[in-house]
């Protein structure tokens, strides 16, 4: 039967007495025959071979009896769960009374299903071959011996150089640390999860810390238990939805230089807002965050500089003022440019004012107009609340990834046109009462968040959609 079973039925039975596991299994069949009818008759289905062996496990403390009970289903869900229910119904196991509590019904192909994922993963490894074009051969060879690198500290997946190192980056999973080692980074260590093992607690309070973390709610959690167990100094995400391991060598320099202290996150804020700003964010990055135009020297205020290898005397200054994340140079033999070295400073290095920009407001919008032309569309998302979420204007509208407008509607229509949109909107701001089918429906479009005036109280709330109240942007309803 184990061959066949999609579901296993999981209960927790307790006596009042001593009792012995065959006189749970007859407390089974006996209180649940005739109870379902012929079609679920406990021993016509174990015969059919469509229920298999029922297996108990009991033991005795202090005159009772607790135990677990665990049957393999071949049935429909429908059936497993009528079966399970009936369980339930056991008052009575022997000459003592009994209470039976169904704890999962747990789908017994969702372990198969990650075994054949596992295995063809391997299987894709082992025999993936790559055609390589001369001029890429000595790049290739270089990249997988860097890959060959990766070792382990305490147990888990890390770069050559976090053993000895003065500064420490921190990833998520082992994939991670292999695509920095790629980029020739070799001081990263994975946490293997969002629960941070001691080990890494240890090195956070040890040595500079960058925490470099996915762009998504797992990047949060693990970012918020680093900040309980460990120190951290900086902290850099992959852009939104994106993961580190998914990131080419241009995005993660980017990453890392535009990496922000962590005092600088205001209390209450999402460190993934304050390091890539809307209006939700507290840190306000330098003008010239989309990295540097000279190739032979290029540094920002987060401390990340790109200096030509060749540059002996500019590198042997920096090298002396500056603590660097380990690296290893990387040339491109086909067009000559020159080899470049990510050297990650624990302090900054070299500051980039912030140029003063005379057309940003408070108010979240971006005004280029004079007295007589009519205002702009809001460009921040705290604009577009404080247009929708006023007394009295009973609007929805649909934003797009960049809080740019995609539709607006009548607030009383905001079910019906999420429902039939075309373009799917990141977000929705509504001046109302976020509902639990509203909530619902933005779940199963794939919306990232929901604002309204009003928020209900929900029996179920999906994790991928995050539900916010206009007053968390000092908006009056």
């Amino acid at each position: 039967m184990q061959h066949t079973a999609k579901y296993l039925i999981h209960a927790d039975v307790r006596t009042s007495g001593v009792v012995e596991r065959s006189d749970v299994v007859g407390a089974i069949f006996g209180q649940t025959e005739g109870l379902l009818g012929d079609e679920l008759d406990l021993r016509d289905l174990q015969d059919s071979s469509k229920v298999g062996r029922i297996n108990v496990e009991i033991e005795s403390d202090e005159g009772r009896s607790y135990g677990s009970i665990t049957i393999a289903s071949g049935l429909d869900r429908v059936e497993t769960a009528v079966l399970a229910a009936a369980l339930e119904t056991m008052e009575r196991v022997g000459p003592c009374k009994a209470e039976c509590t169904v704890t999962d019904i747990e789908d017994a192909r969702a372990a198969k299903r990650r075994a054949v994922v596992d295995r063809a993963s391997e299987l894709l490894t082992e025999f993936e071959e790559e055609v390589l074009a001369g001029g890429r051969l000595v790049d290739e060879v270089r990249k997988r011996a860097r890959v060959a690198e990766i070792t382990e500290y305490r147990g888990l997946p890390a770069g050559p150089r976090v053993q000895d190192s003065d500064a420490i980056i921190i990833v998520e999973g082992r994939s991670d640390v292999r695509q920095l080692l790629e980029h020739g980074i070799r001081n990263a260590i994975a946490v293997e999860g969002t629960d941070v093992p001691e080990p890494v607690a240890m090195l956070s309070r040890e040595r500079k810390t960058t925490a470099f973390l996915d762009g998504d709610r797992g990047g949060d959690l693990i970012l918020r238990e680093l900040e309980q167990v460990g120190e951290i100094d900086y902290v850099a995400f992959a852009p939104t939805n994106k993961s580190v391991e998914a990131l080419n060598r241009e995005e993660i320099l980017n990453a890392l230089r535009r990496k922000i202290p962590y005092e600088q996150i205001a209390d209450g804020a999402s460190a993934r807002e304050a390091f890539n700003p809307t209006d939700g964010g507290t840190v306000t990055l330098p003008s010239g965050d989309e990295g540097p135009s000279d190739p032979n020297l290029a540094a920002d205020s987060s401390g990340v500089s790109i200096t030509p290898k060749d540059s002996g005397l500019a590198q042997e200054k920096t090298q002396q003022s500056e603590p660097t994340v380990e690296t290893e140079s990387s040339s491109v033999e086909s067009d000559g440019s020159p080899e470049a070295t990510l050297q990650a400073a624990d302090s900054p290095a070299t500051h980039v004012d912030k140029q003063p920009d005379d057309t940003d407001h408070a108010d979240g919008f971006i005004d280029h107009s004079t007295d007589h032309e009519t205002p702009a569309e809001p460009q921040t998302l705290r604009g577009h609340v404080s247009a929708v979420c006023t007394e009295g204007s009973n609007r929805v509208r649909f934003l797009d990834s960049h809080f740019s407008l995609l539709e607006e509607y009548d607030a009383d229509q905001a079910f019906e046109q999420l429902c039939e949109a075309d373009s799917v909107p990141e977000t929705v701001v509504l001046d109302g009462e976020l509902t639990q089918q509203l909530l619902d429906v933005a779940a199963q479009r794939g919306v990232s968040q929901l604002i309204g005036t009003e928020t209900g109280e929900y029996v179920k709330q999906p994790t991928n959609v995050r539900v916010r109240s206009a007053s968390e942007f000092e908006v009056a309803a």
